[in-house]
């Protein structure tokens, strides 16, 4: 529950005047352009004018990937269900069990939330696999007091700790992987909370045999700060945007907070990848080259705790940028491929697209000091304007249509200065990409960071329970008794049905060519 402000800590107190003077800055922002707009003639014809064609030009694939996820993405829901019918029509879907995998290294403030959050789930069949990662701190005493703790509670579901040394977060990973025995394995960080009816909306995901992993709905629960805040609508922005990719199949990142794969992809392709950093771009980019599908669950909600400072969310992104260029570097053949296993929309726009933004971000501060200089000369700040509204209508009707849209309303107050916001990330960005661009040049590797963490689910603010209870959206109710792919049900096959895609999650009569998803 909220405080009172007579009641708050000097560090609450900061907080609360840095998030004033966010809104204040970004309002005087906006209201200025709008004043210049209206008040200042523009000149005809002015010295430079090319320069924004330009740059339109460059931009070309971007905006129209964009414009394609713009109108794809609210869509998603339609398109779903009647996937969902024609699944049901010809397949009859069990219960799978599901292994919950989290990584740990120096997690003391916020494991204990995480392992009670999985534990709370509303799914039946859940095992829990901890794996302490050499921690320095009281990581391992807490986790073996909460096994315990669980073993005495006679509660449902299985949990397993294992302390190995510090070798790295994958190998921590494949460790857990080889503890688990679900038929599906789901990742979470050990700094987030799962909310209850999340496992179950991941496992409906896997209905369709052709899916072989699944992205949750990743959300900032720390977002009291300023750069909790941007955290926020940042991610609120860039996860509607999967909607769109999901339908296309072209899912190429699926975060470790929140991510989930069948077990036969691990049989197939091998483990997690304990050479790079980010294990879970590897993992998901290694999937789609395998030709296997990718899918987004956006009412599967994890909460996780973000940077709590702008040192921190540097060093972050520091580790995302440096990964996905490694990963792209050694899948460079999917790009413009025209292989039978490759998805064309990822291989010829998402990820040369993503190239192109990355080039276009190293010319970002050049290209908008030069625009800057252009529409002062010019007093043409239509565009900019014009760009302002539309970004600002767009975090409206995100914020409206989210599965958790009374926890982001919050983010309308952002809405008309969130064009400010998005240069903020952009910087951020940028120095990722320099310095991993550095890095790469000087052969220089990166190690399993983190930041300082602040106990977000710790009980300062909203224990699991509590977020759980006072979330104002109602979670999606589990199917109807007698329906297919009710938790626990276990109908009768056909005698046609065969296991498709290596697990015995689904069984259809008219299974796909091949049997499995995967192409090797």
């Amino acid at each position: 529950m909220r405080r009172s402000n007579v009641l708050l800590t000097p560090d609450e107190r900061g907080r609360h005047m840095g998030r004033l003077a966010l809104h204040v800055f970004g309002y005087a922002a906006t209201a200025a352009l709008v004043w210049a707009f209206l008040t200042l003639h523009t000149r005809p014809e002015p010295p430079g004018a090319w320069l924004r064609w330009v740059v339109l030009v460059a931009m070309g694939p971007s905006l129209f990937r964009y414009g394609v996820q713009l109108v794809l993405a609210p869509l998603y829901e339609i398109v779903m269900s009647r996937r969902r019918r024609r699944l049901a029509a010809r397949c009859v879907v069990r219960r799978p069990s599901v292994s919950v995998l989290v990584p740990a290294w120096n997690e003391e403030v916020g494991i204990e939330a995480t392992v009670r959050s999985v534990l709370a789930s509303d799914y039946p069949d859940v095992e829990l696999v901890v794996v302490d990662d050499g921690s320095t701190d009281r990581t391992e005493e807490v986790m073996r007091r909460l096994v315990r703790e669980h073993e005495a509670s006679g509660r449902p579901g299985r949990l397993v700790f294992r302390s190995q040394p510090n070798n790295g977060k994958s190998r921590a990973m494949n460790t857990a992987l080889s503890l688990a025995t679900g038929d599906l394995i789901v990742t979470v960080d050990a700094d987030s909370v799962v909310e209850p009816d999340a496992i179950r909306e991941i496992v409906r995901m896997y209905d369709d045999p052709k899916v072989m992993s699944v992205a949750g709905n990743v959300k900032i629960g720390n977002r009291d700060s300023v750069v909790g805040l941007i955290q926020q609508f940042e991610y609120m922005y860039a996860f509607f945007f999967k909607k769109a990719d999901s339908l296309l199949n072209a899912v190429y990142i699926v975060g470790g907070a929140a991510a989930s794969y069948r077990r036969s992809v691990f049989q197939r392709i091998g483990g997690f990848d304990e050479t790079i950093i980010t294990e879970d771009i590897e993992m998901s980019t290694r999937i789609q080259d395998a030709g296997g599908r990718v899918q987004y669950a956006p009412r599967a909600v994890i909460w996780t705790e973000g940077a709590s400072d702008v040192v921190g969310l540097a060093r972050q992104r520091l580790r995302w940028k440096y990964g996905r260029l490694i990963t792209f570097w050694r899948y460079r053949w999917m790009f413009l491929s025209t292989a039978s296993r490759h998805n064309l929309w990822l291989a010829w726009l998402v990820m040369p697209v993503t190239v192109i933004a990355d080039a276009l971000l190293l010319l970002e501060p050049v290209l908008l000091a030069l625009i800057a200089a252009y529409t002062w000369v010019s007093h043409d700040f239509l565009p900019i304007l014009v760009y302002a509204a539309a970004l600002a209508l767009l975090i409206t009707f995100q914020v409206l249509t989210d599965v958790r849209r009374r926890r982001n309303l919050n983010l309308l107050p952002l809405a008309p200065f969130a064009w400010l916001l998005v240069y903020f990330v952009d910087a951020i960005e940028f120095q990722a990409l320099v310095r991993s661009l550095v890095r790469i040049s000087r052969r220089r590797g990166l190690d399993w960071q983190r930041w300082e963490r602040t106990g977000v689910f710790s009980g300062e603010t909203e224990t699991p329970e509590e977020l759980a209870a006072t979330l104002e959206e109602q979670t999606t109710p589990p199917p109807a008794p007698g329906r297919a792919g009710q938790p626990g049900e276990d109908r009768q096959h056909s005698p046609d049905a065969e296991v498709t895609g290596g697990s015995p999650v689904t069984r259809c009569r008219h299974p796909p060519p091949g049997g499995i998803s995967l192409v090797g």
